[in-house]
């Protein structure tokens, strides 16, 4: 059964909606005295109040901690495929780049939650899957590449 958290029951941290390069698809990038909170080349859930995706957390060129996407599964945050839902969750807060949101720290190292400035979010929390099941899942995964 997923708990319900609000945001304001759970530490924050203060990231930054950029330009991923030269386009114009934003990433999320977390300040350096943050990055230990977070799993470098790993896949977290997020939850954006009204849905929850997966997001791989990588380790740019200049060192800090950024999430380039949303996505619907793991495979997909792992891959970058498929639909990225984080320009949607930008425009539909009507967020520019160089903007402050916030990622709360909601089950470290598993789930975190992303909100914009002044925003009040109430997180379904996912129960974390069984570390067994994961194993295998992992396993699969590998033996079909």
């Amino acid at each position: 059964m997923a708990d319900s958290v609000p945001s304001d029951a759970v530490n924050s941290v203060r990231a930054t909606l950029v330009r991923a390069g030269r386009t114009d698809r934003p990433k999320v990038t977390v300040p350096d005295e943050e990055t230990d909170r977070f799993p470098e080349f790993d896949v977290v859930r997020v939850g954006t109040g009204d849905s929850t995706y997966f997001a791989r957390v990588d380790l740019a060129i200049d060192d800090t901690m950024e999430i380039r996407g949303l996505y619907d599964n793991a495979r997909l945050a792992k891959e970058g495929e498929g639909e990225n839902y984080l320009p949607a969750w930008a425009d539909d807060n009507g967020l520019d780049f160089e903007r402050t949101v916030h990622l709360d720290i909601v089950d470290e190292g598993f789930f975190y939650g992303l909100r914009a400035p002044g925003e009040r979010v109430v997180y379904r929390v996912p129960d974390r899957p069984d570390d067994g099941l994961s194993d295998i899942a992992e396993g699969i995964e590998e033996g079909s590449q």
